[in-house]
């Protein structure tokens, strides 16, 4: 790991953005990206939740899963709320339902996320893996997703305007290492299914919690892109239109967001405007520590109507 002072400043900023802060009994409230331009990103909406509802539990209960629906696209520069409802507190499992809000600018507050979140006191159990880790190169042997956009941007040259030139090389805390040519790097069809290894790009505390809110964020990473790959069509390109429909994971065992995790995902159905994702997560023990499910709106730029 590259834990350089840079690289640990923006992992600490990762850190600090996904640390919500109490304002009221089940009350929090989630800063906005630093620098951020746009729409948030789904991930920080998903983690930032999720971190809320881990908030509201009595330690000892672990998150084992999340569904979430998008309802509109965030706005970068404000904060998000998040109100918590404490839907059940039992002995071995507890659930949480949490709404994220912002501020409209005309001082109303409308809706932006739908979440619930079931936590399990840890337990002995029946087990069984039937799902194999995909053979595939480890990330000391590939190039870093950072070099590639280098390259993709040197390569389009003047077609970047500055303003995605500057998205596309803004430094970032998550580390990717990509086996497959992914929905920007080639406008060729191909099959849905793309392989990449993530971690943070410096050490994380050793907080369970946190770890999960981070394989949360970076879970929202190449899934909905897996989708276009049968087309050969980008966001990127500006070809596509899309966003988030829902999101939700199953927490298997627990993992350190701060080692290499290889993200295997596939895209078995698209149709309707829409695209369905499946991805598979796993520790370099080859151990299935968490699956993932997405379905997101998926339209060429010149169909692309109001959501």
């Amino acid at each position: 790991m590259d834990d350089t002072p840079d690289n640990q400043r923006l992992v600490d900023g990762l850190v600090k953005l996904l640390t919500v802060e109490k304002r009221a009994s089940d009350i929090y409230a989630g800063r906005p990206q630093k620098g951020g331009v746009g729409r948030v990103f789904g991930g920080q909406v998903l983690a930032q939740a999720l971190q809320a509802a881990q908030a509201s539990v009595a330690d000892g209960k672990s998150a084992h899963s999340l569904h979430a629906y998008f309802l509109r696209g965030g706005r970068e520069g404000a904060p998000i709320e998040y109100r918590i409802e404490r839907d059940f507190d039992g002995r071995s499992f507890a659930n949480r339902r949490v709404v994220a809000s912002q501020e409209n600018e005309d001082g109303t507050s409308s809706p932006i996320l739908n979440l619930t979140a079931s936590f399990q006191t840890p337990e002995d159990g029946l087990e069984h893996d039937d799902s194999p880790m995909p053979d595939v190169q480890p990330p000391e042997e590939l190039k870093s997703d950072m070099e590639m956009r280098r390259a993709m941007a040197d390569k389009i040259g003047d077609k970047l305007s500055e303003a995605q030139r500057a998205l596309m090389l803004r430094p970032r805390p998550i580390e990717m290492r990509t086996i497959d040519r992914l929905h920007w790097m080639n406008s060729e069809p191909r099959e849905p299914r793309a392989h990449t290894w993530f971690r943070t790009a410096a050490p994380l505390p050793d907080d369970p919690n946190l770890h999960r809110a981070v394989i949360t964020y970076a879970s929202d990473f190449t899934l909905l892109g897996t989708s276009a790959l049968p087309h050969g069509l980008s966001w990127m390109r500006g070809e596509l239109v899309g966003a988030s429909l829902d999101h939700a994971i199953w927490f298997h065992r627990e993992a350190r967001a701060d080692e290499w995790l290889l993200y295997a995902t596939d895209a078995p159905w698209s149709g309707g405007g829409r695209g369905f994702n499946r991805g598979r997560i796993f520790n370099r023990a080859g151990e299935l520590v968490a699956s993932v499910a997405q379905e997101g709106m998926m339209r060429r730029r010149a169909q692309a109507a109001k959501r």
